[in-house]
């Protein structure tokens, strides 16, 4: 090892050593994965680790599939965890540390149809993957919709929906496209 690295890298290792064995609850890992949320529709927020060491953390997910069940009926479903690691890489890409403003998430089948038949033009599709816990309707506090957008197409990684008169984007898990 040469000069400067023993001259800096020992008493850094040695910093983060003690940081994380005399304070274990704050330290933070370099590889989790933690999202935060706010409902819409319920005033409800969380803030959850979902992921860690390149695993999922079957707490984690579980919180999060409850927190997005159907509000209006209490349905819940497994969420896909690759739409969350597409959240978690769109707030990163776009250089954010916010919450993500959830309109819709899981929906139960009476839901969807209920919300389907409400109007013609609204957008809900018949096989919505909503319904199978890998959609999510959201804004993310701080950033603007277009950009959310932009940055969500560019990524290739599923569906999106742009709905600027309502204030959010849809992202599912599904093919790749938009709209």
């Amino acid at each position: 090892m040469c000069a400067i690295a023993r001259t800096v890298l020992i008493p850094f290792l040695a910093v983060v050593a003690a940081a994380m064995l005399f304070a274990p609850e704050r330290a933070v890992s370099i590889d989790e994965r933690r999202l935060s949320f706010y409902h819409t529709h319920t005033d409800a927020r969380l803030d959850v680790a979902y992921a860690r060491g390149g695993e999922y953390l079957d707490e984690g997910l579980k919180e999060v599939s409850g927190f997005l069940a159907d509000f209006r009926t209490d349905d819940r479903r497994a969420m896909d965890p690759e739409l969350l690691d597409f959240l978690y890489d769109l707030r990163e890409a776009v250089g954010s540390r916010g919450t993500y403003e959830v309109i819709s998430a899981y929906r139960s089948p009476q839901t969807n149809e209920m919300l389907r038949q409400q109007s013609s033009s609204s957008g809900v599709a018949t096989q919505s993957q909503h319904m199978v816990g890998k959609a999510i309707d959201v804004r993310l506090q701080g950033v603007a919709l277009d950009k959310l957008r932009d940055t969500a197409i560019a990524m290739q990684r599923g569906g999106v929906g742009y709905y600027p008169d309502s204030n959010f984007i849809h992202l599912d898990t599904a093919r790749v496209r938009r709209w």
